[in-house]
């Protein structure tokens, strides 16, 4: 397996296609961490996330040969994490079901880091998981605007409306809390 650390993602792809599971295990190794915290953050249950990150990964083998351009690994992977959490969150919220929407408690001397922290969590929460997931893959993955399109198979436009409309709903939300004169939030 050490033969394969210092190998580009897809020449680790074109290893595992042809049967070597220690290029598939690094590829792994490389990327659960991230899709587990995507996938986490997407659905809200810990334990929902790990199973649905070991499901991506199953999927993500048994179709690598499907994957058209090795280069495109990460996006198809994220692809893939994208349609077992919605398949997820369809099956556990019904129709009309509406999300409860959290309070913040406001302070009148600011609010610590880790109360920022909480803010910010709880107001990417009161967002639809379209949206949600567009900020995500935007500021915790880094993806482009044509990578998060391929992701969300829609288009760029689609993408960079969702992702802009998410900001303001998150300033809209997060500026009634006072952080100390600052009450924007930076992008």
């Amino acid at each position: 397996m050490n033969r394969f650390r210092g190998i580009e993602d897809r020449c680790l792809v074109a290893e595992a296609r042809r049967g070597h599971m220690a290029a598939y295990n690094v590829l792994m190794l490389r990327w659960q961490k991230r899709v587990f915290i995507h996938i986490v953050r997407l659905v809200g249950q810990r334990e929902d996330a790990l199973d649905l990150t070991q499901d991506v990964f199953l999927k993500a083998y048994q179709n690598l040969k499907k994957l058209d351009d090795p280069a495109k690994f990460p996006g198809w992977l994220f692809r893939i994490a994208h349609n077992e959490a919605f398949s997820l969150l369809r099956k556990n919220r019904p129709e009309g079901e509406m999300t409860v929407e959290p309070k913040f408690a406001e302070s009148s001397g600011g609010l610590f880091p880790i109360e920022c922290t909480l803010a910010v969590r709880s107001a990417l929460a009161r967002l639809s998981d379209d949206h949600r997931e567009a900020v995500l893959l935007k500021f915790d993955q880094g993806f482009k605007f044509e990578e998060m399109a391929e992701i969300l198979s829609c288009p760029v436009s689609t993408v960079i409306s969702r992702l802009y409309t998410a900001l303001d709903l998150l300033k809209r939300t997060l500026a009634p809390v006072n952080t100390g004169g600052r009450n924007e939030l930076r992008s």
